[in-house]
C-alpha cells in the first residue's frame, strides 16, 4: 500500500481531526494522539512480541498495537516529525522501556524526537504506531511507502519484517521474509 498525493493528505487530516478531538477529551499526565500514548514517568512502556496479521510474529506496544520502523531514519535518530507523527505516532515515554515476552531487553533503548520527547527504540530503530491500526493485531502500515521511506513492521531480531508479497524498498538486498535494515 502507498500513500501519496490527495490519499495521503486524506489520512493525514483525518489523523489531524482525531487529534484535536482526543486533545479536548479527559485530563491527566498522559495522553493519546491516533492510538499512542505519551506516558508519565509512573508508568512503564512495556514492548512485547505477539502475532500480528499476516506479518507472524512482531513487536507489539502492552494493548497488542502493532510497532513499526521507518526505513528513513537513521539508527538513533527520527526523521518522521509533524505530518508523518500525525500519521505515524511515536512510542514516547518519560522514563525506561520494559521488555515484555519475546523481547530482547539488551535491543531496547531510547532517543529522543524532533519534539524533545524520548522515543523508545528497538535495535537502535524508532519505534511508530500506525494511525489507522485502531486494534490488537492489525498491520495496516505494513509495506507503506510514506513520508520518503518504507513502513515494516520488526521482528523480535530487530530487523524489519516483510512478508513475501510486499514491495522491495529501492536499494534493498532482501528479498521478502524479513530482510533487516
Amino acid at each position: 500500500m502507498q500513500l501519496s498525493g490527495p490519499r495521503m493528505w486524506a489520512a493525514v487530516v483525518g489523523v489531524a481531526a482525531m487529534g484535536v478531538v482526543a486533545a479536548g477529551c479527559g485530563s491527566g499526565s498522559s495522553t493519546s494522539t491516533a492510538g499512542a500514548a505519551t506516558t508519565s514517568s509512573s508508568k512503564a512502556v512495556t514492548v512485547k512480541t505477539a502475532k500480528a496479521g499476516k506479518l507472524g510474529t512482531v513487536l507489539v506496544s502492552a494493548s497488542g498495537k502493532t510497532l513499526y520502523m521507518f526505513t528513513k531514519d537513521a539508527q538513533h535518530g527520527s526523521h518522521c516529525s509533524g505530518s508523518c507523527a500525525a500519521v505515524w505516532p511515536p512510542l514516547t515515554i518519560s522514563g525506561k522501556p520494559v521488555a515484555g515476552a519475546g523481547v530482547k531487553a539488551s535491543l531496547l533503548g531510547t532517543t529522543k524526537d524532533s519534539d524533545g520527547k524520548t522515543q523508545v527504540t528497538y535495535n537502535h530503530w524508532p519505534l511508530y504506531y500506525f494511525a489507522a491500526d485502531h486494534k490488537a493485531g492489525q498491520t495496516a502500515g505494513e509495506g507503506v511507502h510514506a513520508f520518503g521511506g518504507w513502513w515494516y513492521g520488526v521482528a523480535a531480531s530487530g530487523s524489519s519484517v516483510k512478508p513475501a508479497a510486499a514491495p522491495s524498498s529501492p536499494g534493498s538486498t532482501s528479498s521478502g521474509g524479513g530482510g533487516g535494515w
